[in-house]
């Protein structure tokens, strides 16, 4: 069914190419999809309307024989590409080794040596400490957990177009009412939120925007009563919005004169993501934690929560863990996506891939006033759609472009609080070519939906 070139970075030996041998969904796919309505819960929906049988490289390949483009990454997951060659030869190596014992029951090396390697590689040359977990929304809650053990303090503040998870905890960090909220709760107590910086949107100054949250947190929490500071370097979910310069500095400033922790949720922006290891790389902070998940296991489920060693050794013994937390599959991919990332010079690949995604969609903002905003950094860019005459997000539009690159074999995710913000999170391992074309049905699809 699939057609084989040598095999590419980050991916196995299929054609890189978009290649349309059916309409999109093919038959296949829709018999799949009858199939998922009376066999999984309606809560879970999906984006595509494929199925997927095979991926690598920049493509994902359907059940019905279609070639599609891949902007999503699996959301920011398959950064190195799915089915890297060294992180399957690193799971296939650990399968026929042992797949579980559960660490805190029988540890083993390769949980250690992600520690190790994230104590290395996040921001800060502090002394370290790091515990794994599965998801982004886990280490989230363990970072907020660890905070509030180390400080004894309750409250925690988020900001506005926030996402942190599904749990309860991270529901309530999380800002969006739908899909993620909406009749679920109620929800953890002691979160607050507060303004963020959104240059677009606010106009203001990185300084000022700070100001504005500062006078907030101090009025409505208090820093007596304040544990940690969850924020996104770059919010994902939110629509991809960068702080105004300055912003998270004195966001951090201001929490280290108040026995504040600072937790950088990189779920999403971390490794290698925007350019550098961590986003807050380049607003030059060094948070007390990060939570780490996403791209960190290569496609296998791996969080993290990394931090100043006094803080993460706060919790008691037994205090954090979880049955597959770290699971030697999941560390052993971890460790072969670093390498991976390291060897074949993929933070310097994520700034190409930003240089040629701005170019080109600024190109595009000049030439069609729907598109109010392109913002972001690296592989992580987004165009932010508007009404022209009112700058009113258009959420409409926003879906119907995505439809048509749907459609036209290019995967594409949309996000933001208003539902108007398309996003980009090619995975490091696609080639110039193949960008250029699912931008150029990109730009396409723009025409057919004025």
């Amino acid at each position: 069914m699939f057609l084989l070139t040598p095999a590419v970075s980050g991916g196995p030996a299929l054609a890189q190419e978009r290649r349309l041998v059916t309409e999109i969904p093919g038959p296949r796919s829709r018999e799949l999809a009858e199939r998922q309505r009376a066999a999984v819960a309606h809560g879970v929906s999906t984006t595509m309307p494929v199925y997927a049988a095979a991926a690598g490289g920049g493509v994902v390949v359907d059940v019905d024989g279609n070639s599609l483009i891949d902007l999503g990454s699996g959301i920011a997951v398959t950064t190195v590409g799915n089915s890297a060659p060294k992180v399957v030869e690193a799971v296939t190596a650990q399968v026929a080794s042992f797949t579980h014992t559960c660490f805190m029951i029988t540890p083993y090396e390769g949980y250690v040596a992600v520690a190790e390697r994230l104590n290395a590689l996040t921001p800060g040359d502090h002394e370290k400490r790091t515990a794994l977990f599965n998801s982004g929304a886990e280490a989230v809650e363990n970072a907020v957990k660890i905070a509030r053990a180390y400080t004894k303090k309750n409250a925690v503040v988020a900001f506005d177009h926030a996402y942190h998870g599904r749990t309860n905890l991270t529901m309530a960090l999380t800002a969006k009412n739908q899909p993620y909220k909406s009749g679920f709760g109620p929800f953890a107590p002691e979160v607050y939120r507060a303004p963020l910086s959104y240059p677009y949107r606010d106009g203001l100054s990185g300084a000022e925007a700070a100001k504005r949250a500062i006078s907030v947190i101090e009025k409505q929490v208090g820093a007596e009563n304040l544990a940690a500071i969850v924020i996104e370097p770059i919010q994902g979910e939110g629509g991809f919005i960068v702080p105004a310069e300055g912003f998270l500095p004195a966001l951090v400033e201001w929490a280290r004169a108040n026995d504040v922790v600072f937790i950088a949720d990189e779920v999403q922006t971390g490794i290698a993501r925007t350019g550098a290891w961590y986003a807050s790389e380049h607003e030059g902070i060094v948070p007390d934690l990060v939570a780490s998940a996403k791209g960190v296991g290569g496609g296998l489920p791996l969080s993290a929560v990394t931090g100043r060693a006094e803080i993460m050794d706060a919790a008691h013994a037994g205090g954090l863990g979880g049955t597959y937390g770290g699971n030697p599959l999941a560390t052993a991919a971890g460790l072969a996506t670093l390498e991976t990332i390291e060897q074949e010079g993929l933070l310097e690949r994520a700034r190409e891939i930003g240089e040629l995604l701005t170019s080109r969609l600024g190109a595009l903002q000049q030439s069609d006033p729907r598109v109010g905003d392109v913002r972001g950094r690296g592989a992580m860019v987004a165009v932010e759609l508007v009404d022209p005459a009112t700058q009113e997000p258009d959420a409409a539009l926003a879906k119907g472009v995505a439809a048509a690159a749907h459609a036209a074999g290019v995967i594409v995710l949309t996000c933001g609080t208003y539902g108007n913000v398309l996003r980009f999170l090619p995975p490091l391992s696609i080639s110039d070519e193949l960008l250029a074309e699912g931008l150029d049905v990109l730009a396409h699809a723009f025409e057919v939906t004025r």
